[in-house]
C-alpha cells in the first residue's frame, strides 16, 4: 500500500463529496419539468442527505486512532494525493454544481451529470477504501460505495427510460 489515509481524512472527504451530492439532485430538481426524473433527483437528494448524516455521525464517533497518521510522512504528500483524488471530482465544489446545471440543456443532461457524479464518487470512495488501514473504517466505506452504485443504476435506467 503506498498511501495511508486515517479514516478521519476519508470521511471528511466523504463528507464534502455527499454535500455537493446533495445540492446538485436539489437544485436538478428545481429545474427539471419531468416529473419522473424530478422524482428520482429527489429520492436520491434524500439519500445523500443520509449519507452525509451518516459519516458525520460516524467520524465523530471515530477512535482517536482514527485521526493519527498512519505511515511517515513529514511532506504531507498523502494529504496533497487526497486533495488532488477530491479536486478531480466533477463536483469539487457549490460553484461547480452550478456551472455544471447552468450547461443542462435538459432532463438527459441532468441525469447523465447525476451519473457522472456517481461515477466519480465510487472510483474516489475505491481509491480510499484501498489506501485506509483501518478495518472498521474500510468496512464502512464499502457500504457506501455499494450504496453509490445503486445510485448509479437508479440514474442509469431513468436514462434508459428517457430514451424509450
Amino acid at each position: 500500500m503506498i498511501y495511508g489515509f486515517n479514516a478521519d481524512e476519508v470521511f471528511q472527504i466523504a463528507i464534502d463529496i455527499e454535500e455537493n451530492g446533495k445540492r446538485f439532485y436539489e437544485k436538478a430538481m428545481d429545474i427539471v419539468d419531468n416529473p419522473d426524473v424530478k422524482a428520482v433527483l429527489g429520492s436520491l437528494a434524500k439519500e445523500e442527505a443520509e449519507h452525509l448524516k451518516r459519516f458525520t455521525e460516524l467520524k465523530a464517533q471515530l477512535p482517536k486512532t482514527a485521526t493519527e497518521d498512519t505511515v511517515w510522512d513529514p511532506e504531507h504528500e498523502m494529504n496533497q494525493y487526497l486533495q488532488m483524488m477530491a479536486d478531480i471530482h466533477v463536483f469539487r465544489s457549490d460553484l461547480d454544481v452550478e456551472k455544471k446545471l447552468s450547461q443542462a440543456k435538459n432532463p438527459e443532461d441532468i441525469l447523465k451529470l447525476g451519473i457522472q457524479f456517481e461515477k466519480d464518487s465510487i472510483v474516489f470512495f475505491v481509491t480510499m477504501q484501498d489506501s485506509t488501514e483501518e478495518k472498521k473504517g474500510r468496512e464502512i466505506i464499502g457500504h457506501l460505495i455499494n450504496e453509490e452504485k445503486e445510485h448509479l443504476r437508479k440514474l442509469s435506467l431513468e436514462l434508459e427510460r428517457l430514451k424509450d
